[in-house]
């Protein structure tokens, strides 16, 4: 449930704020008229997310057990783990001109005077979101409870809205730097469990060297565990991982959470200029 929580969570909060931007610029200059617009293109994203979710899982679930669905899963891991990096860090890189470039494209679709311009706009957005999260979804369904993905899905939904709108309306009063560096880090945190993750399943499939365990700790804490699965899902927890899992894990950690926090520091100045 952790992981779906925090998937849909991380998505909605991004997709919302930026709908809320939108909404906000259009009230600003007094086009209230267009709020249809950017309904119509959120509400067809989130149609085409869904359908295309329920019609990806119910076609993988048929091959729950074999072969094939370790293949997949192996993969997706893979995707989902460079499509999670990549977004983190393209939200930091772009966060502070995010709204000047969505004004921007906001004038020139009211500009060309096409009733769908907005609405694409918000399509696009909103359905970039849905992608993802179908992609990150791929990747824990095999190992969730369909009522466990829907309960933590529904919770990361709800409090990602109610985020956004906190944020909305007290955004002035908000750290939001310090918020997305917190969030960032601990998105960080579950890639490299997916990273780890996809290795193990490309180990069991023989496409990777070196399936032995380095250690065990199954008598401390199980994966099969409740606790044990929260921490495998979100961390990456393995009570009998393989060295190179641990290399990857703790070296794509050390890589990529440097990088992140490193991004956007201010660089002191050499000297000083006369």
């Amino acid at each position: 449930m952790l992981p779906s929580f925090l998937i849909f969570f991380r998505e909605s909060l991004e997709a919302s704020m930026i709908c809320s931007i939108m909404l906000a610029y259009l009230k600003q200059i007094g086009r209230r008229d267009r709020f249809k617009d950017v309904w119509i293109g959120i509400w067809a994203a989130v149609a085409v997310a869904v359908v295309g979710g329920i019609l990806v899982f119910s076609t993988l679930r048929n091959y729950d057990g074999s072969d094939l669905q370790t293949k997949i899963e192996g993969i997706t891991y893979f995707i989902a783990c460079g499509v999670l990096t990549y977004m983190t860090f393209w939200m930091k890189k772009q966060g502070r001109n995010l709204k000047q470039e969505l004004h921007a494209k906001m004038d020139a679709a009211i500009s060309a005077g096409s009733i769908l311009a907005i609405a694409l706009i918000a399509f696009i957005t909103v359905g970039r979101e849905g992608l993802e999260t179908v992609v990150f979804m791929i990747a824990i369904a095999f190992h969730t409870s369909p009522i466990m993905l829907a309960i933590g899905a529904i919770a990361g939904v709800v409090v990602g809205l109610i985020l956004s709108y906190v944020i909305y309306v007290l955004g002035k009063r908000i750290n939001l730097k310090h918020f997305f560096n917190i969030m960032g880090t601990l998105l960080m945190l579950f890639a490299a469990g997916l990273l780890a993750d996809g290795i193990e399943d490309f180990q069991q499939l023989g496409w990777l060297p070196g399936g032995h365990a380095i250690w065990n700790t199954t008598s401390v804490l199980s994966e099969n565990s409740t606790f044990g699965d929260i921490l495998h899902s979100f961390f990456g927890y393995a009570s009998s991982p393989t060295a190179l899992q641990v290399i990857f894990y703790v070296g794509f950690l050390a890589v990529v959470v440097w990088l992140f926090w490193r991004l956007g520091t201010p660089k002191r100045h050499q000297g000083v200029q006369n």
